[in-house]
């Protein structure tokens, strides 16, 4: 399902998890950002792609590893793969690539292309990184935090912010790297507000946004939770950790899980 569009990006929302791809046309290339989930949505994304790239190059971007943002990946042959330093030594490939056929086999599904972790052409490795592409400037900013191989990437001049798994209008930090690197995540995102004109942004799960308000709020709402929760953890304040539990959306064993693994990191971190 489309969920966004303009003359340059168009943005794909799967059913599951309102998970994104986001793909980006310019004159010069097509950028395919973490195609997913069920093979039928891959498939109009890929459909997308052969209408629009002729002769131009392809790259596809991961935000990062998670089973669910990889697992279109050779669905494009033949493309550029960039992704973080991270994300090229990752230490679970293996599990994520065994989490994929999982969920396929439990849902009897057939995927019409293989299984595997991506192999990172274009490396990331530092704040700042840029790559040019005719008129095109795509910069690179390391976000570790929610994962330890995360990016944030913002094009230009298109003006559009690819968050990944960060600043949802719907789902709250999800940490399974560390806190205080989720929290200095944070204050990047401010930064890359005052620094572009970012004209739309683009979250791993959930809805874009054209707002520079709603932007602000999402980095707040996040920032919020995460100073509320530390709090509660330093002072062992049990009753207040169980009521932010509730602030979780669609609650269900997945969310509380991830409360209770945001409290287990906090808790290592903090005390």
């Amino acid at each position: 399902m489309i969920q966004f569009q303009n003359e340059h990006i168009t943005v794909y929302q799967s059913a599951l998890y309102q998970t994104t791809c986001t793909v980006v046309e310019t004159k010069d290339f097509v950028l395919v950002v973490d195609p997913n989930w069920l093979p039928h949505e891959i498939e109009e994304i890929e459909q997308h792609v052969t209408q629009i790239r002729g002769q131009k190059e392809l790259y596809l971007l991961f935000t990062h590893g998670d089973f669910d943002h990889v697992i279109g990946y050779h669905a494009f042959p033949g493309a550029k793969v960039i992704g973080s330093k991270g994300l090229q030594e990752h230490p679970n490939k293996q599990q994520k690539v065994e989490m994929i056929h999982q969920f396929y086999n439990d849902y009897y599904i057939h995927q019409h292309y293989p299984i595997a972790f991506p192999e990172v052409d274009i490396v990331i490795e530092e704040d700042g990184q840029q790559l040019v592409l005719g008129d095109t400037t795509i910069t690179f900013y390391l976000a570790p935090g929610h994962s330890q191989d995360g990016l944030f990437t913002v094009i230009e001049p298109l003006g559009a912010w690819i968050a990944g798994d960060y600043l949802s209008d719907f789902e709250l930090p999800f940490i399974y790297d560390s806190a205080k690197a989720y929290e200095e995540t944070l204050r990047k995102a401010e930064r890359i507000l005052e620094q572009y004109n970012v004209s739309v942004l683009v979250p791993g799960h959930g809805q874009s946004t054209q707002s520079q308000e709603e932007m602000k709020r999402r980095v707040q709402v996040s920032q919020s939770y995460l100073n509320r929760l530390i709090a509660a953890v330093v002072k062992e304040d049990k009753e207040e950790m169980a009521e932010m539990e509730k602030e979780m959306a669609f609650p269900s064993k997945f969310t509380k899980q991830c409360h209770a693994e945001n409290i287990t990191i906090i808790t290592r971190e903090y005390k």
